[in-house]
Order: structure tokens, then sequence, then C-alpha cells
């Protein structure tokens, strides 16, 4: 299982954290319940897979946008006026670290972020501290929904789809609150 279970794991993360067709936290949380309750796969590796996973994705997001041709930073910048641009350069320069923590934290948030940071040209040496960060601690977060349903359930299927619903519906919540706040603001604008 380990043997096709960690580059699953890898890649999966790697191509849900650039294109987001793959539910990647709830393959982090999955793989977390499995390590917990069958001897195949091990938590720190789980882990670690996953950070590095969810890292190169974010980096390769990151670098299209910075390392893109003139014409492909125009076609991400379109619509926005110029004051919103500096104003996005500003925010950057100011705590781009939050930025790129937070919104790898946010479900939605992390590729507009890393799109931002990238358009602004947000500097290599200050993004990789950031998005290293923001990895491990996005991994640690969904495992621990998987090592929460892997000490409810012996049943490594069980705990797998326990912990995938738990992670769906984290998601869910921290979506609609997000939703309501946005609309909150609004009104009260």
């Amino acid at each position: 299982m380990s043997s096709i279970g960690y580059p699953t794991l890898f890649f999966g993360v790697l191509i849900g954290s650039i294109v987001p067709i793959v539910p990647t936290g709830a393959l982090v949380g999955a793989a977390a319940a499995v390590a917990m309750t069958t001897p195949h796969l091990s938590l720190p590796l789980v882990l670690m897979f996953a950070t590095a996973g969810a890292g190169a994705g974010d980096v390769t997001t990151f670098a299209v946008a910075r390392l893109g041709s003139d014409a492909a930073v125009r076609w991400l910048a379109r619509g926005q006026r110029p004051e919103r641009l500096i104003s996005a350069r500003e925010r950057f320069d100011r705590r781009g670290w939050q930025l790129v923590v937070i919104g790898r934290l946010v479900p939605a948030g992390r590729i507009p972020v890393l799109l931002a940071a990238g358009t602004v040209a947000y500097p290599w040496r200050r993004l990789l501290p950031a998005t290293l960060a923001a990895c491990v601690l996005w991994a640690v977060a969904y495992a621990l929904l998987g090592v929460m349903s892997g000490g409810i359930f012996d049943s490594p299927l069980i705990a797998t789809v326990l912990a995938a619903v738990l992670v769906l519906v984290v998601t869910a919540v921290v979506n609609l609150v997000a939703k309501w706040r946005r609309n909150r603001s609004k009104v009260e604008s």
C-alpha cells in the first residue's frame, strides 16, 4: 500500500494544488485516517508528502504568474483597475507572508492569492518560507481530521470516509462563514 499510497498522495495534492479538481484536503485526511488504522502508511510521512505536494503545486501556480509573459500577466490582471494592482502590491509589501498563509488555509483562497502575488512580482525569497509554513499548517490541519476519524473507528474504510466527510463539512462551513461575512460587510458599507 505504501508503494502506491505516498506517490498517490503527493501527486494528488500536487495536481489539486495547481488545478483545483482534486479535493486535496480530503485526500490528506483520508491518508491520515489510513495511517491511524493500518500499518501501511506512516502519519509523519503522510504529512511530509502532503506538504511537499502542496508546496510544489503552490510554487508552480505562483511561477505561472511570476514568470509568465507580459501577455499572461495582462490576462491574469484583466478587468483590474491600475489602482487595484497598486493596492495589491502595497498589501503584499506590508504583509505578503500572511496573505500567502491565509490564502492556503482558506478554501478557494490559495490560487487567487498566489496569482496576485506573482502578478505583483512578490519576491521568491519571501514567498518560499511563507509557502512552506502555510503548507505545513494546512497538512497538519487536514491530517488532524483524519487522525480524529481514525481514532474513532478501527476500520480504515469507515475512517477514510469519515475523514473525507469531515473535510468537506469543515470546508463548507468555512465557505458559508466567509460568504456571510462578505455579505454582512457589503450591507454595512
